[in-house]
C-alpha cells in the first residue's frame, strides 16, 4: 500500500533498488546529493546532476524535463554515505518561470523497479523558491528510510547546495545551469499531447523521464542502471491506442500467425483522421525505439558493472586473488556477463525486427507532408485544401539499428524557427570535406524544407521570402525562383536586407496590435496575412546591428503571428557578435545538411542522429510539385466563383 507522505513524515523502505519518479508539469532540473552521517556534502563529486549524472548508486537525468526518473541502488552506496537528497530546480536562463509558485506543485514518488509505488509526496506551499529539496533517503540503524522534506530556497540551486555544506555551491550551480541550457538548445521537441489513456502508456516497469499521468504523452523510458531488460516483446497491435471511438475506425488488424506477434498495420493508433492516426503512430514508433534502445543499454551497463564488482571482489580477497579458484571466479564472472549481454541483444533484436516491420508498412502509407521525397505519393500530388497536422523535416535513427529510420515530424504551424547549420558538424565523419560544398548542401536543405512547406499548405496560404545578401546561393534557390514560387527575387545587398526585414517587422507589429485589440478587420488591405517563411542565407554577411536586432525580434515574436524564420548559417561566422546572439541560436531548432548525432533526447538522454529529407539526385519531383503549387496560387482568384 502506498504511503502518502506530508512534509517531515518518514517511511521505511523495504527495497534497496528504487526509482524516484518526478512529475512537475513544466521542465525542471533533477539532481541528487550524497551526504555523510551529518548530511554534509563534502565536495562537487558528491553531487549527481545533468552535467555529471552518475555516481555510485544513483543516476539522474541528463536534461531538464517536465518528468524525470532517478535510479537509486542503495546497496551500491559507499559505506560513508548516509543520506541521498533529491533536489529539484527551475532552469535559469531559458525564459521559463522563475519560481515554483508559478507552476503546478511537483509530485515525487518512490517506487520499486516493478513500478509498485512505496511512498508519494506532493510538494505544496511553494512560492518564491526556485529550488527545493524534495525528499531524502537516509540510513537509520542499518536500514534505509525515506523522508518528505519540501524545503525551498529562494536563492536557487546555489543556496540549496551551500546549505548542505558545499562551499563551492555557487560555482557548481552555474555549471549545472550552463549544461541544462546547452541541453535544452539541442533538444528534440517534446512529443505532442495525446488523448487521455493513450495506449502508449503500457506498463509501469519502463523508466526515464515519463509521466505516469495519462494527460501527458508516454516518453521513451530508460531502465535504471543495474536493471536488466525485462518484459516481453513490444505489442504492435496497439489496442490501447484506440481510447475513443473516432468517426472513421482504424483499419482492422490482420490475425497473427500462431506463436508470432500481430502484423503491423498503417494507421493503427488513436485519432479522428487517417493523418492523425499515422502521426500518432510515428510518434509511437519513435518512443518504442527509444525505449528498447534504453533498455538494451541499461542491461549492458548492468552486466558490465556486475562483472566489475565480481572481479573486484575476487581481487580484494587474498585467498582468491591467484590460483585456480581465482581463474574459475573470473571465468564465471565473464560468462555471466556474456550471458546477460546476449539476452539483452536478443530482446533488442526482437523489438527492432517488429519496429522494422511496422516502418515498412507505415512509410508507404504516409501523406505528402509526412513522406520522403522519393515516395510515390508525390507522383499523384495535388495542392491540399487543409493544413496538415505536421511536417517531416528528416529522419532520426540510433546506432543500434542505423537502417531503421523514424520520420522526424514537427507540428504545424511551426512554433519554432529552424537553423540549417552550414558549419562542419561536431560528429562529422563523412560527406563533403569542402566548406563551400557543405554550405551549398545547407542551402539545398533549406530549399527542400521550404518547398515542402509550400506544398502542404492550401494555395495562397503560405509564402516564402529569401535574403541572400551576396547572391552566393543562386544555384540552390533556382527551383524556387524559376518556378515563380517566390513572390520576389532573393533580396541582395544591405538595402535588400533592410527592406525585407522592415516589411516583415511591420507585418508582425500590425498583426500583433490587431489581434490584441480584436480589430483584425482593420488591417491594411495590402498586408499579406498568409503564413510566411523568411530564409536568411549566409548570416551575418550583409547584416548591421539594426538588422540583427530585427532578426532577433522576428525569431521571438514572428511565429505567434505567422512569420517563421529559417537561418542558413555557420555559427562560427557570427562569433564576432559575442554572446548577444546566443538567445537567437537557442530559440531555433538546429538541423544539419548531413547526418549528424546532435539532437539530444530530453526524455532518456539518447543522442539521435538526424538526416535531412532531400530530393533524390536527378529527380524532377521538386519542380513538378512547385509548378503545381504556383498554378494553384495563380488560379486561386477563381475559387468560389
Amino acid at each position: 500500500m502506498t504511503a502518502e507522505l506530508v512534509r517531515g513524515q518518514n517511511h521505511p523502505l523495504s527495497q534497496t533498488r528504487l526509482e524516484i519518479r518526478i512529475s512537475a508539469g513544466h521542465p525542471i532540473v533533477a539532481g541528487a546529493t550524497l551526504g555523510d552521517e551529518r548530511g554534509t556534502v563534502r565536495g562537487a563529486e558528491w553531487v549527481a546532476h545533468p552535467a555529471s549524472p552518475q555516481l555510485a548508486g544513483v543516476e539522474v537525468p541528463k536534461q531538464a524535463a517536465a518528468d524525470h526518473r532517478i535510479a537509486v541502488d542503495l546497496d551500491a552506496m559507499p559505506e560513508h554515505i548516509h543520506r541521498v537528497t533529491v533536489a529539484l530546480a527551475l532552469p535559469a536562463g531559458v525564459g521559463g518561470p522563475a519560481r515554483f509558485g508559478a507552476v503546478a506543485a511537483p509530485s515525487v514518488a518512490v517506487t520499486g523497479l516493478d513500478g509498485t509505488e512505496i511512498a508519494g509526496y506532493t510538494i505544496t506551499d511553494l512560492d518564491s523558491e526556485s529550488a527545493v529539496v524534495a525528499l531524502e533517503l537516509y540510513r537509520r540503524q542499518g536500514a534505509w528510510k525515506v523522508r518528505a522534506v519540501g524545503q525551498g530556497y529562494a536563492g536557487g540551486l546555489a543556496a540549496l547546495l551551500q546549505d548542505q555544506g558545499l562551499e563551492q555551491g555557487a560555482e557548481l550551480a552555474e555549471r549545472i545551469n550552463e549544461a541544462v541550457v546547452r541541453g535544452m538548445a539541442r533538444s528534440v521537441a517534446q512529443p505532442p499531447p495525446r488523448p487521455e489513456g493513450d495506449g502508449r502508456v503500457r506498463t509501469a516497469t519502463t523508466g526515464g523521464g515519463t509521466d505516469p499521468a495519462p494527460a501527458h504523452p508516454q516518453a521513451p523510458p530508460q531502465q535504471p542502471q543495474g536493471a536488466p531488460a525485462t518484459g516481453g516483446p513490444v505489442n504492435y497491435q496497439h489496442p490501447g491506442r484506440r481510447t475513443a471511438a473516432p468517426p472513421t475506425p482504424p483499419p482492422a488488424v490482420p490475425p497473427a500467425e500462431p506463436g508470432r506477434p500481430a502484423r503491423p498495420v498503417a494507421g493503427d493508433a488513436s485519432g479522428w483522421t487517417m493523418d492523425e492516426r499515422l502521426y500518432n503512430q510515428v510518434w509511437g514508433m519513435f518512443e518504442d525505439l527509444a525505449r528498447t534502445a534504453a533498455a538494451y543499454r541499461s542491461a549492458v551497463d548492468f552486466a558490465e558493472s556486475r562483472m566489475e564488482r565480481e572481479l573486484d571482489r575476487v581481487l580484494s580477497d587474498p585467498r582468491t586473488r591467484v590460483g585456480p579458484a581465482a581463474d574459475a571466479a573470473r571465468a564465471e564472472a565473464r560468462a555471466r556477463h556474456t550471458d546477460l549481454v546476449e539476452q539483452a541483444r536478443a530482446a533488442l533484436d526482437r523489438d527492432l525486427a517488429q519496429l522494422t516491420a511496422e516502418a515498412e508498412v507505415v512509410e508507404p502509407a504516409l501523406p505528402p507532408a509526412y513522406a520522403r521525397w522519393d515516395s510515390p505519393v508525390w507522383q499523384a500530388y495535388q495542392v491540399p485544401m487543409e493544413i496538415p497536422m505536421a511536417l517531416r523535416l528528416g529522419d532520426l535513427h540510433l546506432p543500434e539499428r542505423t537502417d531503421l529510420r523514424i520520420p522526424m515530424l514537427v507540428r504545424l504551424p511551426l512554433e519554432r524557427g529552424l537553423w540549417i547549420d552550414a558549419g562542419r558538424p561536431g560528429s562529422f565523419d563523412g560527406g563533403p570535406a569542402d566548406a563551400g560544398e557543405l554550405r551549398a548542401l545547407a542551402a539545398d536543405t533549406a530549399v527542400a524544407i521550404a518547398a515542402r512547406l509550400l506544398a502542404v499548405y492550401p494555395a495562397g496560404e503560405f509564402s516564402v521570402r529569401v535574403i541572400d545578401p551576396a547572391g552566393s546561393a543562386a544555384g540552390s534557390f533556382a527551383p524556387l525562383v524559376g518556378s515563380g514560387a517566390l513572390g520576389e527575387p532573393p533580396a541582395a545587398g544591405a538595402q535588400g536586407v533592410s527592406s525585407v526585414l522592415a516589411a516583415l517587422t511591420r507585418r508582425v507589429d500590425l498583426v500583433q496590435m490587431a489581434v490584441r485589440s480584436g480589430a483584425t478587420d482593420a488591417l491594411p488591405p495590402d498586408l499579406d496575412t498568409a503564413e510566411q517563411l523568411l530564409i536568411v542565407h549566409d548570416f551575418p554577411h550583409g547584416f548591421d546591428d539594426r538588422a540583427v536586432t530585427q532578426l532577433r525580434y522576428l525569431a521571438d515574436e514572428g511565429p505567434s503571428v505567422g512569420v517563421h524564420l529559417m537561418m542558413v548559417a555557420d555559427r562560427e561566422d557570427a562569433r564576432a557578435y559575442g554572446p548577444v546572439l546566443d538567445p537567437l541560436w537557442r530559440s531555433l531548432l538546429r538541423l544539419t545538411p548531413v547526418a549528424d548525432d546532435h539532437l539530444a533526447d530530453p526524455w532518456v538522454g539518447h543522442a539521435w542522429t538526424y538526416e535531412p529529407s532531400m530530393v533524390p539526385r536527378g529527380s524532377q519531383v521538386l519542380p513538378q510539385v512547385l509548378q503545381a503549387v504556383v498554378k494553384a496560387m495563380r488560379d486561386r482568384p477563381s475559387y468560389g466563383h
